[in-house]
């Protein structure tokens, strides 16, 4: 079982590793450069044996897509950041809006096809997310959804998809519901690492 917070640090980055101690599951955060203040918390996070992963530094569609120099620029951004916090430039991504997005057709026609092949080629590995607890569809979504959603997987292994920022207050409530559900069905928690399955979606850009 694979947590992973997608957007943060922010104000409820504290709150979601309060939570993940109380039940001593580890987790993986694709961390951005948009809650700069919080950031004290990506180094937390690392030192509690949680996963530290890379997201882009703006989300800005229009500006991670445009090209693929301009995506690389952005990840680079975020990577020295991410550095100065916990000493190296993690390996693993998420691109916003999973692999299969296509959003950035607007921008690059075909961007997606190239970066999924480049990031491998660079030393990255990218992951989607074969499980999502929808908090992505609005914010302060009804906690009741979020379980229902984020408990409905019965793969063998899942990649389930949330978000850390300060409008998703119901995602930290949602939370301990949803790594009880799996803990009672004996699923081992843990941070993404080399050996992690890698959930890809199909590419549509």
């Amino acid at each position: 079982m694979y947590l992973t917070f997608d957007d943060g640090p922010s104000e409820n980055t504290k709150k979601i590793l309060d939570v993940l101690d109380k039940y001593n599951v580890k987790a993986t955060f694709f961390v951005t450069g948009n809650g700069q203040k919080y950031n004290k918390y990506i180094k937390e996070a690392y030192e509690k044996g949680h996963t530290i992963a890379l997201h882009t530094y703006s989300h800005k569609y229009d500006e991670v897509y445009a090209s693929v120099d301009a995506y690389f620029k952005d990840l680079d951004k975020l990577g020295q950041m991410v550095k100065e916090q916990i000493g190296f430039v993690p390996k693993y991504i998420r691109f916003p809006g999973g692999s299969s997005n296509t959003t950035s057709a607007k921008y690059c026609k075909g961007i997606m096809s190239t970066l999924v092949t480049e990031v491998q080629n660079r030393g990255y590995q990218y992951y989607d997310w074969n499980a999502d607890s929808t908090d992505a569809q609005g914010n302060r979504r009804a906690v009741s959804l979020l379980v229902k959603n984020g408990t409905s997987s019965q793969a063998k292994n899942i990649n389930l998809l949330m978000h850390d920022t300060g409008a998703k207050t119901t995602t930290v409530e949602a939370l301990p519901k949803i790594i009880e559900h799996y803990q009672k069905l004996g699923y081992a928690f843990k941070g993404i690492d080399d050996t992690s399955f890698t959930p890809h979606h199909g590419v549509n850009n």
